[in-house]
């Protein structure tokens, strides 16, 4: 038996040539991206980046804020120091004493007001409210009280405080300060001698 051999093209019946179809004309985005294809990949690279770098920046572990600055009648102290001699710029009825303000905290505190808490009496502070205090720089204040009505002060001043409204970056406060035995002696003195003839 022979061997079958390759098959012959029989007449009129040629091989043609496979042409490669035409390639399908690319629309103007791909045409645009091929000419422009490492400028956009540069591009979504830096947006990736950019977008991942954000995500870090905001879910990233933040620092505890400080602490509040405490209330300033917590940090603020009174202390009284001695009554002033009248002078000729004192009426009858007024009379001066030296107290001292200081602070404990590095946020520095504000006096707005001082006053008595008797209704027959008026305050003023030499330097005048508001005025600022430092830690580490006590100020020492003169306190000038008038008698406005005798009928409305005690005779013997028992424990008598200071009214003092402070203010710092936390609050504003009104406090009143005791200021101790020695001050209600020097205090009952000189509305003895304000108001001698109507206590009499």
């Amino acid at each position: 038996m022979s061997g079958v051999g390759p098959v012959e093209p029989g007449e009129g019946t040629h091989a043609r040539a496979v042409l490669s179809a035409p390639r399908p004309r690319r629309g103007l985005v791909a045409q645009h991206f091929e000419r422009h294809r490492r400028a956009v990949l540069g591009t979504l690279l830096a947006t990736a980046v950019l977008t991942g770098g954000g995500c870090l920046y905001v879910t990233r572990p933040r620092p505890e804020p400080p602490p509040p600055p405490p209330y300033p009648s917590q940090v603020t102290a009174v202390e009284y120091l001695d009554p002033r001699a009248a002078g000729a710029a004192t009426g009858p009825r007024s009379f001066s004493f030296d107290v001292e303000v200081t602070v404990e905290s590095d946020h520095p505190v504000t006096v707005t007001r001082i006053s008595q808490p008797y209704a027959g009496l008026s305050a003023s502070s030499s330097p005048r409210t508001p005025f600022r205090t430092k830690a580490g720089s006590p100020r020492k204040i003169t306190i000038t009280t008038r008698v406005t009505e005798c009928g409305k002060v005690p005779r013997n001043a028992g424990l008598p405080f200071l009214d003092v409204t402070l203010r710092n970056t936390r609050a504003i406060q009104k406090h009143s300060f005791i200021l101790g035995s020695r001050y209600a002696q020097d205090l009952s003195r000189a509305l003895q001698v304000a108001c001698s003839n109507d206590f009499g």
